[in-house]
């Protein structure tokens, strides 16, 4: 089986890049001459996906110029998030509810995504439809970030994850979830990681081990370690 429909979560302030964000959406910024979307976007591309949506607020129109502007050969529909700011979860199901899809696949581009990636999400894929799960996390092992700083977010044993005194696994910011994990919720402003919680509660989360060198950009320090400035 295969995910035809990926999101990429656009619509944040990305404060800690300030002054840069706030004439710049984050996923705007540039390394190496490129940006962090189209860094996003050309690995989508790559892993045979038919349709992407781009939910924007913050700064939305410059998205959506750059989207029109550079014509990817993929079919793109940027969703503003509307009056107000829909946090990560709102926003995923907005997105989702622009679909017949039930399972997607959804990142966040201020990682640094390259083709590496690759054929681990499509193993990640094949996992999560091999054992017929409804979600399922990249992560990596902390001491693969390059920025030091970052905190664990869970630890990982046989593919669940769970929140232990000691968390050495971080989300990567590459997720698949199945739109019945939304059903009781609204169209409104709240995180994922409330449905992360509830399912961790059942032991019901799911992890899947990425061996590269994680990239991100947190904060202006690590943009400009990265020769962002």
């Amino acid at each position: 089986m295969q995910i035809n429909t990926a999101l990429i979560l656009c619509a944040g302030f990305g404060k800690r890049l300030n002054p840069l964000t706030q004439k710049t959406p984050k996923p705007l910024l540039e390394l190496n001459s490129v940006t962090l979307l189209e860094n996003c976007i050309n690995l989508i591309i790559k892993l045979g996906i038919q349709k992407i949506f781009i939910n924007t607020f913050h700064l939305s129109n410059q998205i959506a110029h750059f989207i029109q502007k550079k014509n990817f050969q993929i079919e793109i529909q940027v969703i503003e998030d509307g009056e107000k700011i829909l946090n990560t979860g709102g926003g995923i199901l907005n997105m989702m509810k622009q679909s017949l899809d039930e399972d997607f696949i959804i990142f966040n581009p201020d990682t640094l995504w390259n083709k590496i990636y690759h054929e681990e999400i499509i193993r990640m894929q094949n996992f999560y439809f091999s054992k017929k799960l409804n979600n399922i996390l990249l992560l990596a092992n902390k001491i693969l970030s390059f920025d030091k700083n970052i905190s664990g977010d869970f630890e990982l044993k046989d593919n669940l994850l769970r929140k232990e005194n000691t968390m050495n696994f971080i989300y990567i910011g590459c997720q698949i979830l199945n739109k019945n994990l939304f059903e009781k919720f609204e169209v409104k402003n709240f995180s994922v990681v409330e449905i992360w919680n509830k399912l961790l509660k059942k032991n019901e989360l799911n992890g899947f081990e990425s061996s590269h060198k994680f990239y991100h950009l947190t904060n202006l320090e690590t943009f400009k370690k990265l020769g962002g400035l």
